[in-house]
């Protein structure tokens, strides 16, 4: 009995001794747990900075008054152009300059700046050479071969008479009035592209204009309530101010062009007060339409009807308005198959104190704005101008990049709830319908802050990286590089057309790619009064095969071309592909 209960004390004390080291393990093990380590962030979607300085585009932007803009003429500021002048292979750039009420001495006015790309990451000013030294209120440019003879010609856009220069071997002449679209001098050009709006095989030109504006009788900032900001004089318009039409003109094909604005019925439309220029084939009929965003009045939506006439469809089709109905300030704009349903939709931005539009096409010759439901209407507060689809990563979805600034340097002195310098935006596409905003982890040349105005993107570096360079007002301009190397595929198209235009400008181009087939068409213009590189570019995700691509050319002719290796920039000719149907959409 003794002997049992002896056993019974010594099990029950080895169990009270070991009860504290049991306690101890379990409290550790608890707290092991509770400072396990998170799981490790995401690596950023992307991490662009600015190389303006080190690449060499050291150019001052001059566009009015620096602290004070007594006129509405000092604020609208310039565009920006990525193209290929010498047929090198590699895109350059044009960055478009202005002036001062002041003006300047002889010889000493700014000019606009050509930069030739040096294959190494830097650019060599080369405008002197170029003979793009023309000086004035410079306000916007689009690029294309008007005489198709495989170089690019540039049209530059001005307060005053504007410019076409022709492009003879990487020299450029001015011929603007002798070949008829230099305009009377009294308009105003903002955005402007070519476009073969008839299919003959030739580059016409469309024009935006802005105002009529005088600066010997423009009124003073507070003197009419257009003059007047959230009670704060600022500059005039452009309300109270005349509108300005539009200007259509078609090329004869020996140099010169006629003006067929009253012809085409370009003139009668409700929109005014234009900027940017982006054209667009909405309802698929294979014949280019034309989208124009207009400050503080309905936009503009040109319908080709197929018999050299435009029919303005924006408000019947939904794309003049948001969607209460109401008018908006609309400055760029820019064109993509946002959300992969094979139809090309509309963005574009708009003044503070709104969200920029997003106009979802739905196949039928109408949009919605789509703006809130794609997670696109976080922002009110800036002022919205250059913007462009571009895919970043890709990952096969075009994103948006968009830049701002504010017209009123006054909002920072009378603290009026934003600043005249603003930070860049810039949207990722998750695929689903909806963006998200990823600026603060997208690097310094996103959170940078500048009062911006042109955008134009382009693979500046031939590797499939899209970059952007942006023009600022009354400072030098930006070029933002993408450092996050994505392990996605690419592939870009460089069309040249035969029987169309040498740009093959209008050309559709389908790519079918894995389970999707990603669409865009070659486009001169669009952004606010830009032009992007033209080489259309294409991410493709982790597909590493395209199985054809499919070009519809201007000229009605469709056909396709298979296994294209990707990772590559491809030039396609008109005619050297498998015909599909030549009669598609004549």
């Amino acid at each position: 009995m003794r002997s049992s209960l002896r056993c019974i004390f010594l099990s029950l004390h080895a169990s009270f001794r070991s009860a504290p080291a049991l306690l101890l393990l379990l409290s550790a093990s608890l707290a092991a747990q509770s400072h396990t380590p998170p799981a490790a962030a995401a690596p950023p979607l992307a991490n662009f900075i600015d190389v303006a300085a080190k690449a060499g585009l050291t150019m001052t932007n001059v566009f009015g008054g620096k602290d004070t803009k007594k006129y509405i003429i000092e604020t609208t500021g310039t565009g920006i152009a990525i193209f290929d002048y010498d047929n090198d292979g590699w895109p350059d750039i044009l960055i478009v300059n202005g002036t001062t009420l002041e003006g300047f001495p002889a010889n000493q006015a700014p000019t606009s700046h050509l930069y030739h790309n040096n294959h190494n990451g830097t650019f060599t000013d080369v405008t002197a050479h170029s003979g793009l030294t023309a000086t004035g209120w410079g306000q916007g440019v689009c690029v294309g071969d008007y005489d198709n003879d495989g170089w690019e010609d540039v049209y530059i856009t001005y307060y005053g008479k504007n410019r076409l220069y022709h492009n003879q071997g990487g020299v450029f002449t001015e011929v603007a009035d002798k070949a008829g679209v230099a305009g009377t001098g009294k308009a105003w050009g903002t955005g402007c592209a070519f476009v073969d709006y008839d299919r003959d095989g030739k580059l016409d030109l469309m024009v935006a204009n802005y105002v009529d504006f005088d600066l010997s009788t423009a009124p003073a900032p507070g003197e009419r309530p257009s003059c007047i900001w959230k009670g704060v004089p600022v500059m005039c318009g452009p309300r109270g101010l005349p509108g300005a039409k539009n200007i259509l003109y078609h090329n004869r094909g020996d140099g010169t062009f006629e003006d067929v604005t009253v012809k085409a019925h370009i003139d009668q439309t409700n929109g005014h007060y234009a900027f940017s220029v982006s054209t667009l084939d909405f309802d698929d009929d294979g014949w280019p339409d034309i989208y124009v965003a207009c400050d503080s009045t309905p936009s503009i939506l040109y319908h080709n009807n197929h018999d050299g006439t435009f029919t303005d469809e924006a408000v019947t089709s939904g794309s003049a308005f948001n969607e209460d109905g109401r008018e908006q300030a609309g400055m760029g704009s820019t064109i993509a198959d946002f959300n992969g349903d094979g139809r090309l939709d509309i963005f574009k931005t708009n003044f503070s104190d709104d969200t920029s539009t997003l106009y979802r096409n739905n196949g039928d010759g109408t949009f919605d704005d789509v703006t809130t439901a794609a997670g696109l209407g976080l922002y009110t507060k800036y002022l919205g101008w250059g913007t462009m689809a571009l895919d970043f990563d890709n990952d096969g979805w075009p994103d948006l990049l968009l830049v701002n600034g504010h017209v009123y340097p006054e909002v920072d002195k009378q603290h009026l709830g934003s600043n005249y310098e603003e930070p860049r935006i810039l949207y990722h596409n998750d695929g689903n319908g909806t963006f998200r905003d990823i600026s603060s982890t997208a690097g310094p040349g996103i959170t940078a802050t500048a009062s911006s105005r042109g955008l134009a993107v382009g693979d500046l570096w031939n590797d499939g990286r899209m970059s952007a360079v942006i023009s600022n007002m009354n400072a030098v301009p930006s070029l933002l590089v993408n450092q996050v190397h994505s392990p996605n595929r690419w592939i870009a198209i460089r069309t040249v057309g035969v029987k169309s235009n040498r740009d093959g400008i209008g050309a559709r181009i389908s790519v079918k790619a894995g389970a999707r087939t990603l669409l865009d068409e070659v486009r001169s213009g669009s952004s606010y009064i830009s032009n992007n590189d033209m080489r259309v570019h294409f991410g493709l995700g982790s597909v590493g095969k395209v199985e054809f691509v499919q070009i519809r050319w201007p000229s009605g002719l469709l056909e396709r071309w298979q296994n294209v290796p990707v990772d590559s920039i491809q030039t396609m000719k008109e005619g050297s592909g498998v015909e599909v149907n030549a009669a598609v959409k004549k």
